[in-house]
């Protein structure tokens, strides 16, 4: 058990402390809104579905807000899993792309990671998925994982490649790391940052964390919406 504990914190503090590009995104001009309203489900793991938090301050819902307070008319499905793998994920994403979906928000990999299952199969899963969206025509925001170093090099190289390699090869929108925009704070003050942003766990956001990663991952949300056809 406490060897598992070690390895629970050693893979929070790795991801959130060495992903982190994407917060500089927040400061982009806002893009139009649309008049009409999308459905866009958001497959993933307890990040996604809000693990340890009240319903509303969960990622779904702080997601919906700011994109409601920027104009975008959005109906957000929560389509996360808390423990779920990226096989789960492709287990599930054909009843989660029905017909009324039209675009697809995609994070995990995070328990792949805890549970150090081969890269290879992780990218087997999520090209899996990516192949379900384009064949739906569901375009797709892949939010990105990097390995801790622990795994060794090898493994580390393997599975960062995984989600830029991915984003390329199907034209979806990439995000570097959901915990990413946790890093700056981190990097001034490791232990405030992890009181002021993170559960007791260590491992899942608190509500004031999820806000900083809604702010961060909003805009690349919101290019997802305007590359969507008007109808």
């Amino acid at each position: 058990m406490t060897e598992r504990l070690g390895l629970l914190r050693s893979w929070a503090y790795g991801a959130w402390c060495v992903m982190g590009k994407a917060l500089a995104l927040a400061m982009l001009v806002a893009l139009p809104a649309r008049a009409d309203t999308i459905t866009i489900a958001a497959l993933g793991d307890s990040l996604t579905q809000g693990y340890g938090l009240v319903q509303e301050e969960g990622f779904v819902p702080q997601l919906q807000g700011w994109l409601a307070a920027r104009g975008q008319q959005v109906a957000l499905i929560n389509a996360g899993v808390s423990g779920d793998t990226t096989a789960g994920g492709l287990s599930r994403i054909g009843w989660t792309l029905t017909p009324d979906v039209d675009a697809l928000i995609v994070a995990l990999g995070g328990n792949d990671l805890l549970r150090g299952l081969p890269p290879e199969a992780s990218r087997a899963n999520l090209e899996g998925i990516l192949q379900a969206a384009a064949t739906a025509g569901v375009p797709v925001l892949l939010v990105g994982m990097e390995a801790p170093g622990n795994y060794g090099p090898e493994f580390k190289a393997a599975f960062d490649a995984i989600y830029p390699d991915l984003a390329a090869q199907y034209g979806a929108l990439h995000a570097e790391s959901f915990l990413g925009p946790l890093t700056d704070a981190a990097e001034a003050d490791p232990r405030a940052a992890l009181a002021a942003y993170m559960q007791a766990d260590g491992i899942h956001p608190n509500a004031e964390g999820v806000g900083l990663i809604v702010a961060s991952l909003g805009p690349l949300v919101e290019q997802l919406i305007v590359s969507l056809p008007q109808s």
